[in-house]
């Protein structure tokens, strides 16, 4: 019993300098994200509605600060907090506002849609980035990350196949300005392509890269968007398993000589990662009625507040110069895998034709 306690004073401390650690960088976020919530309100105090929603705002905001001001160490740590933990909590939580019967609403059509596209959307980004000379596990891992969950995928991806760092660093670094990119500007795509609530959702959730970004992406158009978006993003997420797994089992051909013998067997959250999970358990515990109805709007509350907050850590992470160093072949293969990966999903939109 005696030895107990100085454990348990120990962890007490050990736990008050790990927040205070934190405390910085996330403070910086909450800081962004009431800046950008006051913008969106004068927006609607002087034009009646926000043209640009907080998300959005907030990721601008947050790429403002990093652009005239690189954080320091001391600020790092709760920055990457909020852009990773408070957004998978956001992904959760979301779950409260999907039921098991809007996943039933796709149709089983619409799951096989889904597959054939990444799996299409893969082989086409991995030929384009081939055709413009780059290597092949970057070639890999691009095509991956565009075709599945950007910088997730890549993660995921990397030790199976040997990628070293320069690889990892060059696919990654593009995604992220690409990512917001998307976000901001895939809206725009809902009056020239005369989209309906349903079918942007759609083509978001097939094209942005990850699952936050979609929230971001889909709640300035409406409700339903951001609810099919969400479902189609998880469902394509659910697709990193599979091709996770594949590549594993032929990684000794692209991994270089010295790893060749060294094929670690994936781990099970490289599948599918915790919130997706989560998101799920929730969502089966709304469906079973679980969850009380006049809760569901406070949870929906909360989940918009911290994906907010992890938007404004988004754009503290992205530096817009990274651009000029990711290399003039690495930015075209991304871009036009993209733009492919967009017409694809539009095409599907119209195939099926969904309302």
């Amino acid at each position: 019993m005696n030895e107990s306690k100085p454990r348990q004073f120990h962890g007490l401390i050990g736990s008050f300098y790990y927040v205070k650690r934190l405390l910085p960088g996330v403070l910086l976020c909450v800081a962004i994200t009431l800046a950008a919530t006051a913008l969106e309100r004068i927006e609607v105090f002087f034009v009646g509605q926000p043209y640009l929603e907080a998300l959005v705002l907030a990721i601008l905001l947050g790429v403002a600060v990093r652009t005239a001001w690189t954080p320091g160490s001391s600020w790092n740590e709760g920055i990457k907090f909020s852009a990773k933990f408070v957004l998978e909590f956001a992904i959760v939580l979301l779950g409260a506002s999907v039921s098991i019967t809007m996943i039933a609403a796709l149709g089983s059509l619409v799951i096989l849609g889904i597959a054939c596209i990444v799996a299409l959307a893969i082989g086409t980004s991995y030929f384009i980035s081939r055709f413009l000379g780059l290597p092949q596990r970057m070639s890999i891992l691009i095509a991956c990350g565009n075709s599945i969950c950007g910088n997730s995928a890549i993660a995921a991806v990397a030790p199976v196949i040997g990628a070293d760092a320069d690889d990892i660093a060059s696919s990654i670094s593009f995604t992220a300005v690409l990512g917001v990119l998307v976000v901001l500007g895939l809206p725009f795509l809902v009056p020239i392509l005369q989209l309906s609530l349903t079918q942007y959702g759609v083509l978001a959730g097939l094209t942005v890269y990850a699952v936050p970004q979609v929230l971001a992406a889909t709640l300035p158009i409406g409700e339903l968007s951001n609810q099919v978006g969400t479902v189609i993003k998880l469902v394509r997420v659910l697709m990193l398993g599979p091709v996770v797994l594949g590549l594993s089992l032929f990684a000794n051909r692209v991994k270089p000589a010295h790893d060749r013998l060294d094929l670690r067997k994936p781990r099970f959250n490289e599948f599918v990662p915790w919130f997706i999970i989560g998101f799920l358990v929730v969502l089966v515990v709304r469906s079973m009625g679980l969850i009380p109805e006049s809760v569901v709007p406070a949870i929906k509350g909360v989940a918009a507040l911290l994906t907010t907050i992890a938007m404004a850590a988004l754009g503290l992470g992205v530096d817009i110069r990274v651009v000029a160093r990711s290399g003039v072949r690495v930015t075209l293969a991304v871009t036009v895998s993209l733009i492919v990966l967009g017409v694809m999903s539009y095409g599907l939109i119209r195939l099926l034709g969904m309302p």
